[in-house]
């Protein structure tokens, strides 16, 4: 074992599971991510305005334990919040004993090996994002004497073999400091640095989401425009990297 694989034993992440009002889809994911080897705690970010029932705590903790890799099992917190909002994910948490966090919804699983390969990446630049979604900006037009962004999905970062964004229902970042592509700036803006994207099997086991309700990109597109306005320049830096895992693909 090499000191590389030493620290990564020695020091793993947290799992950070938005959540609402999915108690199935909540058990499944943490009986998923706690079979992760690199788990230490997993936090779940709680926005409903009742609080979690001692029989769903209880169900969760035990599920946590029974599939925890870890000798001294997988510590279990929930993160209350009082208002219902996406950005309660970024909110600071005071007592993380881990420096990564990955952040994950609730009906999206990755293979243990694929968030392994991620956290090993991120280890190598714990400065940026590193996740599964990319996504991608360009510049679209003159808009008076402004400049006016785009925004562009995953069939625009296929098309174009470019990305410039991960979004942050997967993706590892540092431990705190609205929403995903509020991050993907605020990180962009701190670092000069693109994001790095890993690639990855993603497992839907809920229903479909709010990115497939109509008019979805056109409001991406102005979050962009108004992030770049807040900024007073355009601060995400589009890359061609891509990770893979090469013990699992044929292609080189």
């Amino acid at each position: 074992m090499d000191d590389f694989d030493i620290l990564y034993l020695m020091k793993g992440y947290t799992i950070l599971i938005n959540t609402w009002k999915r108690n199935d889809l909540l058990k499944q994911s943490v009986v998923h991510y706690a079979s992760c080897v690199g788990v230490e705690s997993i936090h779940i970010v709680w926005s409903e305005p009742d609080r979690p029932s001692d029989s769903l705590c209880d169900a969760l903790w035990q599920a946590a334990q029974l599939n925890s890799k870890s000798c001294n099992g997988t510590e279990l917190r929930f993160d209350l919040n009082e208002e219902d909002s996406l950005n309660n994910r970024f909110k600071e948490i005071m007592d993380l004993e881990t420096d990564a966090i990955f952040s994950i919804d609730d009906d999206v699983l990755f293979p243990c090996a694929s968030v392994e390969l991620a956290f090993r990446v991120w280890q190598s630049a714990p400065t940026t994002m590193v996740g599964f979604v990319p996504r991608m900006h360009w510049l679209d037009r003159m808009k008076g004497n402004e400049e006016y962004y785009r925004y562009g999905g995953w069939w625009a970062v296929w098309w174009m073999g470019t990305y410039s964004m991960v979004l942050s229902k997967a993706a590892f970042f540092h431990k705190r400091n609205c929403e995903d592509i509020a991050m993907s700036f605020l990180v962009a803006n701190t670092t000069g640095a693109p994001p790095i994207w890993v690639k990855g099997r993603m497992f839907e086991i809920g229903s479909t989401g709010i990115s497939s309700l109509g008019g979805h990109s056109e409001r991406r597109t102005q979050c962009l425009n108004l992030f770049a306005e807040v900024y007073g320049h355009m601060p995400l830096v589009a890359t061609s990297t891509k990770v893979i895992d090469s013990r699992h693909s044929w292609l080189w």
